[in-house]
C-alpha cells in the first residue's frame, strides 16, 4: 500500500510505516495536480500538514484513497465530516506537538519582556558604537514570574502553556468554550508531580486581568480578539498568536499597539499568510517566526510516529 506524505513526514515516521510493509512517498505535489499522482500511483493513505487542502473533489475524485492524515491537530484544511460520509478514515495527532508550540509561546515571551527580537536586530548596526545608549534602552525589561497569563483555549496545546507558566510561577487564567474546568499536572524530571485544579473564566475576566495573552484556539469564521477585545485588556498588555491566522484583528493589534494599550506582540501565524502584511513584518514591537510552531525535531518524531501507529492500525 503506497502513502503519499504531500507536506513530509519524519525519518521516525517512515521508518515506523516502512517496517509494517507501507511504501513512503515524500515528493510534494501541486494542490492541482494531486488528484492526478493519487490516482496514477494508486495512493492509499495522504498525508498533509497545513499547506495541502483536501477537499470534496480529491475524495470524490480519488477511489484508492482510504485515509487522510493531519499531521498536527486542526483539521480546517481538510473536509472531515465529508470524507468519512464516504468512508475514508480521518486521523490527525492531536498532542503530538502541544509541547513545541507551548515552548515557542515563551520564547516570545521570554523574547519580548526583554526587548530580544529589537536588541538583535540593533545591536548588529550599533553594538560597537552605541552599547552604552542600546544598554539604556533595553534595561526596563520585566520578569514572568508572578504575572498572570490568560489563555483562550484550553485544548492540548492551552493546557501545555499553562503547565510551563505555572512552572514558572505565574497565574493562569483561562477561558474555553467547552472546558468548564481541568486539572493540570506538572511532570518534574525526578518523578514528582504537581495537580492545579484550574477553571474556566469568562472571557471578558480573562482579557481584563491578564498582563499576558496567548491564543490556542480552532480556526475561526470571526476574530476572537478584535477592536472591542483589545478595549478590555490592561494598558501594556502583551499578546501571542500561535494558533491560526484570522484568530487575531492585525488591524486592530496595530492600533492597539500604536495607542500603547499593547506593549508587544508575538505571532507565529497571520492573517494573510503565506504573505504577512508589511506593517505587520515591520513594525518594531512585533516578535515574527514563519509558522513554526509545530516544527521541532521531537515534535516531527512524534507526529511521524503517532500517524503511522494509527495507520497501521487502521489499514492492516
Amino acid at each position: 500500500m503506497r502513502i503519499l506524505a504531500n507536506d513530509g513526514i519524519s525519518q521516525a515516521g517512515i521508518d515506523a510505516l516502512k517496517s509494517n510493509g507501507f511504501e513512503v512517498l515524500t515528493v510534494n505535489v501541486a494542490q492541482n495536480q494531486l488528484i492526478d499522482y493519487i490516482n496514477k500511483h494508486t495512493i492509499a493513505a495522504l498525508l498533509v500538514r497545513s499547506a495541502t487542502e483536501v477537499r470534496k473533489d480529491i475524495i470524490d475524485q480519488c477511489p484508492s484513497l482510504k485515509l487522510i492524515g493531519r499531521g498536527g491537530v486542526g483539521m480546517d484544511n481538510i473536509d472531515v465530516a465529508y470524507a468519512k460520509e464516504k468512508g475514508v478514515h480521518v486521523i490527525n495527532t492531536p498532542e503530538a506537538s502541544s509541547e513545541s508550540v507551548a515552548e515557542l509561546v515563551f520564547a516570545h515571551l521570554y523574547g519580548a519582556v526583554r526587548f530580544l527580537y529589537d536588541s538583535n536586530r540593533n545591536m548588529p548596526l550599533d553594538g560597537d558604537s552605541r552599547f552604552k545608549d542600546l544598554k539604556k534602552d533595553y534595561s526596563s525589561g520585566s520578569e514572568l514570574r508572578g504575572k498572570t497569563l490568560g489563555i483562550i483555549g484550553f485544548g492540548k496545546i492551552g493546557q501545555a502553556t499553562a503547565k510551563i507558566a505555572l512552572g514558572v510561577g505565574m497565574k493562569v487564567l483561562y477561558h474555553d468554550s467547552e472546558i468548564d474546568e481541568t486539572t493540570v499536572s506538572l511532570k518534574f524530571y525526578d518523578g514528582q508531580i504537581l495537580d492545579f485544579h484550574l477553571k474556566n473564566n469568562s472571557k471578558e475576566d480573562v482579557l481584563k486581568s491578564a498582563d499576558f495573552i496567548t491564543l490556542h484556539v480552532p480556526k475561526q469564521t470571526a476574530y476572537v480578539i478584535g477592536k472591542n477585545e483589545f478595549s478590555l485588556m490592561k494598558d501594556g498588555v502583551g499578546i501571542i498568536n500561535t494558533a491560526r491566522g484570522g484568530a487575531l484583528d492585525e488591524v486592530a493589534l496595530i492600533d492597539a499597539m500604536e495607542s500603547r494599550k499593547v506593549a508587544f506582540a508575538g505571532l507565529d501565524v497571520y492573517e494573510s499568510e503565506p504573505k504577512p502584511e508589511i506593517k505587520i513584518l515591520m513594525h518594531p514591537d512585533i516578535s515574527l517566526t514563519p509558522h513554526i510552531g509545530a516544527a521541532t525535531k521531537e515534535a516531527q518524531d512524534r507526529i511521524g510516529v503517532e500517524l503511522a501507529t494509527k495507520i497501521s492500525a487502521l489499514l492492516k
